[in-house]
């Protein structure tokens, strides 16, 4: 059994009982973003935590046991992403990860936007020509130190 064997169990047992991520993170006490991160394999479980999800996707103790293991961060197949939607991200850094880059350090200095102190909120926007994804982003502006 590994990490990997427990997401997948969540993932099957989350379609057939027709639940969605909200449904989960209200169960784990966490928001959707973080939640789904969890489930599917990159975040760190708290032993309330890894027992909420399994009494809600049958886990065993042992299953649960994986939620709580430090994970190998970064759950990408490629180094650069094949599916479209991710792939999305990648060429929006592609892109616009030179302009993140130069306005955050105009507008803070020389540092780097935490990916550890992080929060994100995805909401669906409604618009007359399509909806539209809207991803807020805020990580913590932790400057490089002299020493």
């Amino acid at each position: 059994m590994s990490r990997l064997d427990v997401t997948e169990k969540i993932i099957s047992t989350k379609v057939s009982k027709g639940l969605s991520w909200a449904d989960v993170a209200k169960k784990v006490g966490q928001s959707k973003e973080w939640t789904t991160a969890l489930c599917l394999g990159q975040m760190t479980a708290t032993p309330a935590q890894a027992k909420a999800l399994g009494k809600l996707f049958g886990l065993s103790v042992e299953e649960q046991k994986w939620l709580m293991v430090v994970p190998y961060k970064g759950s990408l197949p490629t180094s650069v992403p094949t599916d479209p939607l991710i792939y999305r991200f990648y060429e929006l850094v592609s892109v616009y990860g030179t302009t993140f880059k130069e306005l955050i350090h105009e507008e803070f200095g020389d540092g780097i936007m935490s990916a550890i102190d992080f929060k994100m909120d995805l909401q669906r926007q409604a618009d007359p020509n399509g909806d539209r994804v809207n991803i807020v982003m805020s990580g913590k502006f932790l400057p490089y130190k002299q020493y």
